[in-house]
């Protein structure tokens, strides 16, 4: 079935396209974005908004309750599920997000399930991380930075294994990224937006300022009265840690802002540096702030081109 892939960094415009190509082509979209999926958490996570929601159909967006346990065998379960429902009715599913990780596992026949070794290791390495995710990724990263950048933080047991493989002396796993056989029920289209460096961050700080302006404190505490604590998965992503950080040690909000839009220009990067190793990308480069309608001129140039060969 024809898949089409829509990704690029934080910030960078995903929605606004991704919408006009469903409208256009006939499409709804699944979302690859690992915080928008979400019940609860809306500004932070620049979840596309319901008048959005009503121009084209949405999925794994506003679905997740944030203390259920999911990782990336869950999205690759269920994305997929979606995208056959979608294309059953004779639509385009259309993936839009910049996970990295959630695009990899519908792209390739990935194995979620954790490698036989030595339980008891990995299971004291869990404990001396105070049982943290985050703390799992930041000793995998001490350990191989490539490898880190390979692992989603939310998938703990192939995090246990690549530290389990290297503290017991095997190489670096720069090649651990699960790039294998690519998954034979799809005929896929990737198209990658990207931006001037310059541009992209100047959106990002502007996104910050919207996002605070729009009530981001007031959801974290909000967050905070149902129970959820900064040991929380959901709460790792990016605007969330730092402004229930400073809630709970009682600094200046002020302080949340300036690491949020430092945290996510570094998040940027990462993207498009996970992102530039999918040699099939179609990259587009937008410019300004208003639809940019030569570069989606030549995006829908590129679609119609690879439906003609039907779905």
């Amino acid at each position: 079935m024809k898949v089409l892939f829509l990704t690029g960094p934080t910030a960078c415009g995903k929605t606004e396209y991704a919408i006009r190509i469903a409208r256009d082509c006939g499409g709804e979209i699944v979302s690859a974005d690992s915080m928008q999926l979400y019940k609860y958490m809306d500004i932070g996570s620049a979840k596309p908004t319901p008048e959005e929601r009503a121009q084209a159909k949405h999925w794994l967006v506003d679905e997740i309750d944030p203390k259920t346990p999911f990782n990336v065998s869950d999205y690759q379960k269920l994305a997929r599920s979606y995208i056959a429902e979608i294309a059953s009715r004779g639509k385009l599913p259309i993936v839009s997000g910049g996970t990295g990780l959630y695009i990899n596992a519908l792209l390739y026949d990935m194995d979620f399930s954790a490698p036989k070794g030595d339980d008891g290791f990995r299971q004291r390495v869990w404990q001396e991380c105070g049982e943290d995710p985050q703390k799992v990724h930041e000793r995998l990263r001490s350990l191989d930075p490539d490898a880190a950048e390979a692992i989603h933080p939310n998938n703990v047991k192939r995090m246990l294994r690549a530290i389990e493989r290297l503290e017991h002396g095997e190489a670096k796993l720069a090649a651990f990224t699960d790039i294998e056989t690519p998954y034979p029920d799809y005929d896929s289209l990737l198209i990658g937006l990207d931006r001037d460096r310059g541009e992209l961050y100047d959106r990002i700080d502007r996104r910050v300022d919207k996002i605070l302006e729009a009530g981001l404190e007031d959801e974290v505490r909000s967050l905070m009265a149902k129970g959820f604590t900064s040991k929380d998965i959901a709460m790792k992503g990016i605007g969330y840690k730092e402004v229930i950080d400073c809630l709970s040690e009682g600094r200046p909000i002020e302080e949340a802002a300036e690491l949020i839009r430092k945290n996510t220009r570094h998040y940027a990067r990462r993207q498009l540096i996970w992102l530039r190793r999918y040699p099939q990308m179609h990259w587009v480069t937008l410019q300004g702030d208003a639809f940019d309608e030569e570069a989606y001129g030549r995006m829908k140039e590129t679609i119609t081109t690879w439906l003609k060969n039907g779905r």
